[in-house]
């Protein structure tokens, strides 16, 4: 998830000068500082600046364990530590933790390994790790609220470790990740940067853990598959072709989200539709919710899609007959979508389809509900699919870390970075077209299926997912260009829940049946 989504898709609406001169104000903040700063101050600075930063040498903490999947028990080794990556003059720049899970007894030549992570940008990665395919998972009680701790985090029976080796890696500045000596957070928060430095963070465990010949995977959440899509070109122009990439909750083309952009709107009513259905908003619902976001696929794509391009010359008349198609995808009155000029805000349909409920429905999952204090409101004051779980997945991982792993550490672990999030970034250099000014990373995959004609890519989206909305990605990934050929590759998937699509323990297990037919096509032999 997550992680702090919404600071991301807001500040890459930003045009590039608001963000130069916001960068050169806090320069010269910085700078102004230096000779004025009293001598405590400047003592508290050096306190938390050695506090905050791991040691270079590279650290492991490994140990043994058992768990059973499908039945079959799995012995294995459990590693928690750091990688120090360095920039082109083996000068070290950051450390990165990372815990990894592998089979005992397996040929790393034919075993597959795959690499996590979740998003943000500026989120550590114990959304995956400690929710969906590790050998531990935290039971949630999805959709609803989960109770105070203690928390219920136990071995993993839809683990993906008897299919693949599995390595969770948090972004510098999150978790463990700190930069070193000379280098700053920021030198790593942007588009490129990260992408660099998950390239190195990956070389590094390849290289000491001689994996160079084993099947390889990516697998990103959220801004984790933006990372993915950037990521997958890196590293075979580095010299690492890959087998897969797992694509969940997918965000690949910011520019859609620019404003006087009608697509925004368009890539949404699906899961507007969806969510619709699931509270039961709509009229005569239909009992066939694929059936139902079908439809609202096509009327997406035509009616509503040419009302939107025709702007302000469309008739009374037009108006009035998508006006009310739309209240049947949607649930909302036909006055509020007139007046809304037929284009819905995400937190305005949040707090809109339940408002005579005085409940709100969540961002990352539309299941979950809130209550907030003003229901009068214009959009929803918390987001319920976020709040819900959020103190179940920290605490989780640090008991299980530093108990279950016996990792120990005096760095404070960071789920998130705000910091990433609000000074991130947004460039990107494609190598095939040139620099971007919001991020089109589709490209980048494009050109690594293009060259790499064994790459296998498997989109997985939630119905109820409103923070990367799935027919957003279906229009992003159908805009690649590929031939046929290329086409073929790419699977998609869907399922009856949100973000985290894992949350869901019923989709989680059609989702373990997909993603090992997945690894089965992609890597044939392996495991």
């Amino acid at each position: 998830m997550r992680k702090t989504v919404v600071a991301a898709l807001t500040a890459v609406l930003l045009t590039s000068v608001a963000v130069a001169g916001w960068a050169s104000g806090a320069e010269d903040k910085k700078d102004k500082g230096g000779d004025d700063t009293p001598k405590s101050d400047k003592v508290a600075e050096q306190i938390e600046a050695a506090t905050a930063r791991a040691p270079v040498t590279e650290t492991a903490k490994t140990t043994s364990h058992t768990v059973t999947i499908k039945g079959k028990s799995i012995r294995y080794q459990a590693t928690a530590g750091t990688l120090t990556i360095r920039d082109n003059d083996g000068k070290p720049t950051a450390s990165v933790f990372y815990v990894a899970y592998t089979a005992e007894g397996a040929q790393a030549a034919k075993r597959p390994v795959t690499f996590l992570y979740n998003g943000g940008p500026g989120s550590a990665s114990l959304w995956l790790h400690m929710g969906s395919f590790g050998p531990v998972r935290v039971r949630t009680a999805s959709p609803d609220n989960n109770a105070p701790a203690p928390y219920n985090f136990a071995a993993n029976d839809d683990s993906l470790l008897d299919k693949t080796d599995l390595v969770f890696i948090d972004a510098i500045g999150t978790g463990y990740s700190r930069p070193l000596g000379e280098a700053k957070g920021k030198d790593f928060w942007g588009v490129d940067q990260d992408v660099d430095a998950f390239a190195r963070a990956i070389s590094r465990y390849v290289t000491i853990n001689n994996r160079w010949n084993s099947p390889k995977f990516l697998f990103g959440e959220s801004y984790g598959t933006t990372r993915s899509a950037a990521l997958s070109a890196r590293l075979q122009a580095d010299g690492m072709d890959l087998n897969g990439v797992i694509l969940l909750s997918s965000i690949l083309n910011y520019g859609i989200l620019q404003p006087g952009y009608d697509e925004g709107y368009i890539g949404f009513l699906p899961s507007y539709a969806a969510t619709a259905w699931y509270h039961n908003r709509i009229a005569n619902r239909p009992a066939d919710l694929a059936a139902f976001v079908q439809q609202a696929r096509v009327f997406a794509r035509g009616p509503y899609a040419a009302a939107l391009a025709k702007g302000q010359t469309i008739t009374p008349e037009e108006e009035d007959a998508v006006a009310k198609q739309l209240s049947a995808f949607t649930g909302l009155s036909v006055d509020y979508l007139k007046r809304t000029k037929l284009r819905i805000d995400l937190f305005r349909f949040q707090k809109e389809l339940l408002r005579d409920k005085r409940q709100t429905v969540g961002r990352f999952d539309s299941r979950f509900l809130g209550v907030d204090t003003d229901a009068a409101g214009e959009g929803p004051e918390y987001d319920p699919s976020d709040s819900a779980i959020n103190s179940a997945f920290i605490s989780s991982l640090r008991a299980y870390v530093s108990g279950d792993l016996g990792y120990k550490t005096d760095l404070e672990y960071r789920p998130g970075s705000d910091d990433a999030n609000e000074q991130w970034d947004w460039h990107h250099k494609v190598p095939t077209v040139g620099k971007l000014e919001v991020p089109d990373v589709a490209l980048d995959l494009s050109g690594a299926m293009r060259q790499n004609p064994h790459l296998q890519v498997l989109s997985l989206n939630g119905y109820y997912d409103m923070a990367t909305p799935f027919f957003a990605t279906e229009y992003d990934i159908n805009h690649m260009e590929l031939e046929p050929g290329q086409r073929k590759n790419i699977t998609f998937k869907y399922y009856p829940s949100g973000h985290m699509i894992y949350l869901n323990p019923d989709a989680l297990k059609q989702l373990i049946v997909d993603l090992d037919a997945f690894y089965d096509k992609a890597a044939p032999g392996g495991a």
